[in-house]
Parts: C-alpha cells; structure tokens; sequence
C-alpha cells in the first residue's frame, strides 16, 4: 500500500527519474516515483510498433553514454536483467561512389580505413580517448572548476568550435570530412554553430573507448534494470498517474521533478515566483524530430556493404550536404535530402524480428513543433545509398515532431534533447542559478535533461539534482 509520506516523491520514470530514486534511496531515504504512463521508461522504451514480433525502440535506441556514464557505471545493472550487444563497428557513413567509412571500436583500423587523413584523426581523437572516463567527469554535470585543468582547456579549445570548422581545418579528404560532420549532428544545431565540435569529439572518442552498444531486447531493458534495482531499494513505482499540481504529491521533504521547464511551471504553479515562471516561458527548445520504424524481409541492401557491420549508420553523404540539411532545419525549414542517424538492430540482436526479418529505425531533424510527414523524404534518402531499400519494407511505423510530444511531454516540439544545447543554455539550463537543479520554491528541484549536462540516456541529471537534495532537503 503507497505511504502517505517519503523522504522523497519524484515525477517522471525516465532514466534521470530513475537515476535520481537510486541516489536518494542509496542513503537509506524513503522515495516513491510517479509516472503518467503506463510503462516507465520515458525515452527508453521498446514496443511492436509495426508488425508482431518485430521489437522497435520506441525513442533511444543505440546508448555509448549508458555504458559509459558514471552513474549507471556504478550500479550492478548486469545484475538486473542488462545485457549490453557491441555491434561489430559502431559507425558507418556511406557515400555516393559506394564507399563508406567505419568507426570501429579498434582505433587503429579506423585509422587505416580513412587513409591520408588516418593520422589527423588520431591525433584528433587519442588524448580523449585516453583519458575518457576523466574527461566524462569533467563534461557530465553542472559548470564548475575542473579538476583536470589540462585536459578541460586541450578539449574545450577544440569543443568550442563548430563542427564544420573543425572538420573542414583538420582533415582533406570526403570520408573523414562526412564522418565527423555526421557526429556532430547529433546535436541537433547547424554544424556552423559554435560547440557542435563538443559532439563530435565526445560521440567518436566513446567510440573507441566503450563503443555505440544496444540493450539486448530493446532499450525498455535499461529501465527494467533500474526498475528491478529500485525494488531491492524498497522504491516505489506508480503508473498511469499523471501529476499535474504538487497538491497530488504525498507529503515529502524533496520533490524532484523529470519534466520539461514547461510542465515544471504549470505543475508548480503559484509554488514558483511569477517572474521566475516568466523566465521559463522563454526557455529555447530546439528542433524536433520525424521518427520511423520498419519491419523489413531481410538486411537493408546498402551499396556499401560493409554498413551491415555497424550498429549505427549516418544517412546525408558530404559534409557540405550534412551541413546544408542541418542548416536548412535551423532556419525553421524542412530539409529536401534530410541527415538521417538510423540504427539496424536485428543485425546483432536477433530477439528484435522473427528469423529472417529485420528491423530499423531512424529519425531526421525537422523544425519544432512540425506535422510535416517526412516519410517520402527519408526513404528516399536512404534510396540513394541503398537501392531496393523500399522494396524490403513490410510495415512502417511514423512519429511527427508533434506526435513525439504527444507520446513524451518533455519532447516540446519533437525536441528529444528537452532544449537547445548551445553556449547561452547548456551549462545554464533552465535558467541561470549557482545550482541548475534547484528552484525558488522550497525543497522542489528540477531533474531532467533540461538541466546539465543535457540529453542523453546517462542518468546524470537525475544524479546530480538528487545529490543537491541531499544536502538540501534529506541531511
């Protein structure tokens, strides 16, 4: 039977609502976790989206950040049901004269498959892959003074650059040129901007250093994990339980909130000084997405057929054409030849499809808040790298940007990362406070990825927002 009062109450049962019950529960508090779904997981969740028997990650799909975090690292998740599947290679980029590039787990073979710019891309990515788990340390939380002062200034000098720059000044061929602008599209800004680099730099180096893993069985299998961890915890779970005013909460000492700044303003309500809810309303979120799913009868059919040793594969040809595309989003348009990031599952993990049959995913950037059906569009973009592409297809599943919001309400527009990831908002996100996770309203705090270090299936926010409870609210 649920208590009437917890040390605790947390809303939202995404990977930081869970990372947050973890860490209060770990110091021998009381918490409870309220979900309006009916599954946890928020964007970590699996479902037969197109046929029976065919296992689509609804959301997240491919996690080097899960394994690589410092929270989940530290938690006996192998213990709980989480089997980690490392693709053969965790990249592929395909391009038009039916070549690809790699990124595979060994450095040193990724060296040799981008020829005369192999060298430059080592000494690019070797400091930080070296020093990996310092620099996500460093990099996974809030702003503050760097206890690796060397390595922060040596990454943050390159960081600070937009990815094409970047790309442009350090390598002379295509193929390394296109890999490193298709890592810093995961960012989700025209590759112009300043700190696209971060991503690139991040995404390639944990490449090497854990690699692009998927969760055997779908990504419902992170939280299913952290689920069955909670319970050895004694946490509570609620489902199918929207919150939508902190009257509904039972009494707690702390409150942590894994909402988007929106829904914290209209959950708080009168709790939260008007100014400061002024200041969220203006809170940037970032593009959207237009998110599919196929059932396929069989592989897809890549010209480049070493793409079907990789878990992942960057779907936009050049740079000049990621960066064009990416560019075009940001201008509140929708791309003609959209950068795709799509992932092949059943190619590893054969519980995803019936023997014999496929799956895959992907998504494209598209301007926030879109109802644009961007269908034709992405098909015909992986067309071009994998002719017959279309005549695999079984079933489709589609998502607009809008839709997405409508399954995830921390999704604003489409927006997967839960606000723009930009020099004025990443380290400052919602607003500027000497502590992000916390609020005016006493003993609430916010703990999404709307507070740093931003989107991510790593559970850092939840960590971080939990321990400033700690110390807070639950001494």
């Amino acid at each position: 039977m649920q208590r009437t009062q917890y040390d605790a109450v947390i809303v939202g049962a995404g990977p930081n609502g869970l990372a947050a019950a973890v860490t209060i529960a770990q110091q021998g508090r009381s918490a409870v976790i309220f979900e309006a779904a009916d599954t946890i997981g928020g964007g970590t969740r699996t479902a037969e989206l197109t046929l029976p028997g065919y296992k689509h990650d609804v959301c997240s799909a491919i996690h080097p950040l899960g394994l690589a975090s410092p929270f989940f690292r530290a938690l006996p998740l192998d213990r709980h049901g989480l089997r980690w599947i490392q693709p053969s290679a965790a990249l592929a980029h395909p391009l038009h004269d039916g070549t690809a590039v790699l990124l595979w787990r060994d450095m040193q073979t990724t060296v040799e498959g981008m020829g005369r710019d192999g060298p430059a891309y080592q000494r690019l990515m070797a400091p930080f892959v070296g020093n990996w788990q310092a620099l996500l340390n460093e990099i996974l939380g809030p702003l503050r003074p760097p206890k690796r002062p060397f390595l922060m200034a040596r990454f943050g000098l390159l960081a600070i650059r937009s990815a094409r720059s970047l790309a442009k000044a350090r390598f002379q061929g295509e193929h390394a040129r296109a890999l490193f602008a298709g890592l810093g599209g995961h960012s989700m800004m025209p590759l112009e901007s300043p700190l696209t680099a971060a991503f690139g730099l991040m995404l390639g180096s944990l490449a090497h250093a854990v690699g692009w893993p998927m969760a055997a069985g779908g990504s419902q299998a992170i939280p299913a994990a952290l689920a069955d961890h909670l319970d050895s915890l004694g946490v509570e779970i609620v489902t199918g339980r929207r919150i939508e005013s902190l009257e509904e909460l039972p009494a707690a000492k702390a409150v942590l909130l894994n909402t988007a700044p929106n829904q914290l303003s209209e959950i708080a309500g009168d709790q939260l000084p008007s100014g400061y809810r002024r200041r969220l309303g203006r809170y940037r979120y970032g593009p959207g997405v237009f998110k599919m799913d196929w059932a396929l009868d069989g592989p897809i059919p890549w010209a480049a057929a070493e793409c079907l040793q990789a878990g992942t594969v960057h779907v936009g040809g050049t740079l000049e054409e990621i960066t064009e595309a990416e560019a075009t989003v940001g201008q509140g348009e929708h791309p003609e030849w959209p950068f795709i990031i799509l992932a092949q599952q059943s190619l590893f993990d054969p519980s995803r499809a019936p023997e014999g049959k496929h799956t895959a995913w992907g998504y494209c950037h598209v301007p926030n808040g879109s109802s644009e059906d961007m269908t034709d569009r992405i098909e015909a973009q992986i067309e071009r790298f994998a002719p017959g592409f279309r005549d695999r297809i079984l079933e489709r599943h589609t998502r607009t940007a809008l839709e997405m919001e409508g399954y995830n309400a921390n999704y604003v527009g489409g927006d997967i990362n839960a606000g723009v990831q930009d020099i004025r908002q990443i380290f400052t996100r919602p607003l500027p406070r000497l502590s992000p996770y916390t609020t005016p309203a006493r003993n609430l705090y916010l703990c999404s990825s709307a507070t740093p270090p931003g989107g991510g299936v790593h559970g850092m926010c939840g960590y971080h927002a939990a321990r400033v409870a700690l110390k807070r609210s639950l001494k």
